[in-house]
């Protein structure tokens, strides 16, 4: 099996596994307390809600036109994992259905239901597919008329939330809201990875005491790139090295010791991936 054919199948076991993560609590802890998810998932569970139509059937269908306007707009590798991602995650919503996690709380089962089925769609969309609905109107907008994602989803969400308050009440509606927000911060979470650390660029004119020093204590990678100071003309090496949070501090101890005088920078940095930061191959 070649390198692409394995990481293809890794792929779609992942998104698999995402689609049940994601299914499950919206039986387990949603529908036991008659709250919706967001995305076109909610606006199924409305009809099951009014009709007692299966929301499995009702996402399937709802999003046949949608796959097809990710085919010809999007990518057939993207439409095709999609095609897995919401066919798996319907049939999880169907073999579930029924299933409960015994929380009488409400606003519990909004957050942790929003955690795991943020999570569950995060592992599909780090897997290159997708649940359907507003990830693919998300894309072709961004795409096409360059919208930003999030605020498409959002729209979309604040349209379910309407919904919600119209046909059931008030408090239903808050209580998804709250649902949604988590799940979208578990999405965030998942994609970014839990490996969040911080660049740093520092600026020296003792940028060989300080590199000495900092491999010596601090035993990470270390680049030094070529710079200019615009007026001074004098040329500059920087310090360039990743790190991880816990770590600063003694970097910044190092900086004042060896050269106060120095210019420092620190950037969030939300991704790492490479020797020493092996967190991000997770999935």
């Amino acid at each position: 099996m070649s390198q692409n054919n394995g990481l293809l199948v890794k792929r779609i076991i992942y998104i698999i596994i995402g689609s049940f993560i994601y299914a499950y609590p919206i039986n387990a802890l949603l529908k036991q307390h008659n709250l919706l998810s967001g995305g076109l998932t909610g606006i199924a569970m409305i009809f099951n809600y009014l009709f007692r139509i299966p929301t499995g059937l009702t996402l399937i269908l709802l999003n046949i036109p949608l796959f097809i306007i990710g085919y010809r707009y999007v990518s057939r590798r993207f439409t095709y994992l999609s095609i897995l991602g919401i066919t798996a995650a319907s049939v999880f919503l169907i073999i579930t259905n029924g299933w409960v996690i015994p929380v009488e709380d409400p606003l519990v089962a909004a957050i942790f239901g929003g955690l795991l089925s943020g999570a569950g769609s995060g592992i599909v969309i780090k897997n290159r597919g997708s649940l359907g609905g507003t990830d693919i109107v998300s894309v072709i907008m961004y795409k096409y008329l360059s919208l930003n994602i999030g605020g498409t989803a959002m729209a979309i969400n604040a349209i379910i939330l309407t919904l919600s308050a119209f046909l059931f009440n008030v408090e239903m509606a808050m209580l998804t809201l709250v649902g949604i927000f988590v799940g979208n911060k578990a999405v965030d979470v998942i994609q970014e990875g839990f490996n969040h650390r911080k660049t740093i660029i520092i600026v020296s004119d003792h940028h060989k005491e300080l590199t000495q020093e900092l491999l010596l204590r601090v035993k990470r990678g270390i680049t030094l790139l070529e710079g200019e100071g615009a007026y001074t003309g004098r040329q500059k090496r920087l310090i360039y090295m990743v790190v991880r949070t816990m770590e600063l501090a003694k970097i910044k101890d190092i900086v004042r010791k060896v050269d106060p005088d120095a210019f420092l920078s620190i950037i969030d940095t939300r991704e790492v991936e490479g020797k020493g930061f092996n967190l991000g191959d997770l999935f």
